[in-house]
Parts: structure tokens; sequence; C-alpha cells
């Protein structure tokens, strides 16, 4: 065999070992992460970017070798299992607005089903920093 061809099989071997289940404890797991995000709300002219715990990590999924029309597929993610609210006041909101944005925190974080309630479900998103209006940063939230 030549050079390249052990190489490759090499890396194909390592790239195969370290994304296995057996050695999924390499990634990051299903927890609570300090993270920027921000909060806007319609008729107030700032966004407030700010530092909060939101659930991040790896979840074990299964991808099936033979897909029916029959069976269904369930990949969890991760999210939160226990949250509390905090509420923050947006400023400069005009009179009329109400400036009070609630935000989930997480306590803790389990892989599960995904609901629409309190994450994002979606394959590709916006980061949690993202603003449309102009923002303004809490450091000592």
């Amino acid at each position: 065999m030549s050079a390249v061809t052990v190489c490759s099989l090499l890396l194909l071997c390592y790239a195969a070992a370290l994304f296995s289940p057996a050695n999924s404890y390499l990634l990051p797991p299903c927890e609570p992460v300090n993270e920027t995000v921000s909060v806007e709300k319609e008729g107030c002219p700032k966004c407030l970017v700010f530092q909060t715990s939101i659930c991040s990590g790896h979840c074990l999924t299964k991808e099936p070798v033979y897909k029916s029309p029959f069976s269904t597929i369930y990949q969890h993610v991760c999210t939160y299992r226990d949250v509390r609210y905090e509420t923050i006041r947006l400023p400069d909101c005009p009179p009329g607005v109400d400036p009070h944005v609630t935000y989930p925190v997480a306590l803790s974080c389990d892989c599960t089903l995904c609901t629409m309630d309190t994450s994002d479900c979606t394959i590709e998103s916006v980061k949690p920093d993202y603003c449309m209006t102009q923002r303004e940063i809490i450091f000592d939230y």
C-alpha cells in the first residue's frame, strides 16, 4: 500500500473512533452553559445583550439504516429540564409599550424531544445574541 492510502485509512479509522458512541464522552455533555443572548421587543428601539444560562451540548442520536414510512424517528436535543424565569426591562421604550421581557434561565438540561415552547428547534438559526435593532450591552446583570 502507498503511504497516502495508509494515511487515509488511519485518518478514517481515527474519525470513526472519535465520533463513535463509545467515544461520545469526548463531546461536550448536555448541560447549562453561560451564553451571551439578546432580547428585543417590537416598539422598543434598543436590543439588550447580556449573559445568561442556556442549554447546550451533545445528545446521542440514532439514524436508522432502513427508513420506513410507517416508522417514526425521534431525535433528542439538548433542552431545558428545570428553568427559572427572569424579567428584564428594555430601555427607551415609548409610552404605551410594555418595556418588560421575560426569558428562561437554564437550571438543568436534558436530552429529550424538542419543544417549540422553550427551544429553537430549527436546523440552522441566528446566533443567540443577534439583534435587529440598536444594541445595548449589559456587562453586570
